[in-house]
């Protein structure tokens, strides 16, 4: 099993989840360390959690004692009873929508759309053709007037996916709740 199977991958979200953010600094693997040692009174390397994120380079296939040092501090027994609750859980991985919203292959090029979420979040993005879009305001958010993006669709309800922003970075929006409105202007 290498880091970036299904199950290592979702260990690392749900770590993240428990965390409260995503891990991605030098910072951020330290406390992580901390949190663990606090939690488990276990010391494990800032380094060992940088390889298996793959913010460093590192062995591809992770130690049992480390996935299961992780597990545990998730509230597991050990690795093989997180792999089996995972495979238990009821919560959607995957579905199909259909609802209100806009689908970028209805759109022209040159046509506005204005998107809002929580909390008293707004961003109006200009649709420049083949999924690419152009933001043209912005409120109260993290995307800022000329930020470039590509996106597919935007459901009211379900969070708004960016790619291709700013370096290829990614970018969501209204992560727990949805957006609230989309509408073409």
């Amino acid at each position: 099993m290498t880091k970036e199977s299904p199950e290592i991958v979702q260990l690392r979200l749900d770590i993240e989840a428990r965390m409260h953010h995503k891990i991605h600094s030098p910072y951020e693997f330290d406390c992580l360390a901390g949190a663990i040692w606090e939690r488990l009174h276990e010391n494990i390397s800032p380094t060992t959690l940088k390889r298996l994120w793959g913010y460093i380079d590192g062995a591809e296939v992770p130690r049992w004692g480390t996935l299961s040092l992780l597990s545990r501090f998730l509230g597991f027994n050990d690795w093989e009873h997180y792999v089996r609750e995972l495979y238990m859980r009821d919560d959607v991985e995957s579905e199909i929508f259909r609802g209100k919203g806009i689908l970028v292959n209805q759109l022209q090029k040159g046509d506005i759309i204005e998107v809002t979420w929580l909390p008293n979040r707004f961003c109006r993005f200009r649709y420049d053709g083949e999924h690419n879009f152009t933001v043209i305001a912005s409120k109260n958010a993290k995307l800022h007037e000329g930020d470039t993006y590509s996106a597919a669709a935007f459901f009211i309800g379900k969070p708004m996916y960016l790619d291709n922003l700013r370096d290829g970075t990614s970018y969501v929006a209204g992560k727990r709740n949805g957006i609230l409105t989309a509408k073409k202007l």
